[in-house]
């Protein structure tokens, strides 16, 4: 009788402790792969964007000179 209580106690513990350390444990940290992921694709995703758009302005030429005039040196 009393080896059967103690499996029993033995049960009841391992069970407590899977079911409320274990799984939230596990749970969450998945939770926190997940969201730094999403935050490491957003981060890039934003990086990309910055060169393109840098790219961008540094191939299209700006308008310079239309009020341009030119200047000649008088002695």
């Amino acid at each position: 009788m009393l080896r059967f209580l103690l499996y029993l106690l033995l049960g009841w513990l391992a069970f407590n402790f899977i079911f409320r350390f274990v799984i939230p444990v596990y749970r969450t940290t998945r939770q926190l792969k997940k969201k730094f992921r999403e935050m490491h694709d957003h981060m890039q995703e934003e990086r990309v964007n910055q060169t393109q758009q840098s790219a961008q302005r540094k191939s299209t030429p700006q308008a310079t000179g239309k009020d341009y005039i030119d200047f000649e040196e008088i002695k």
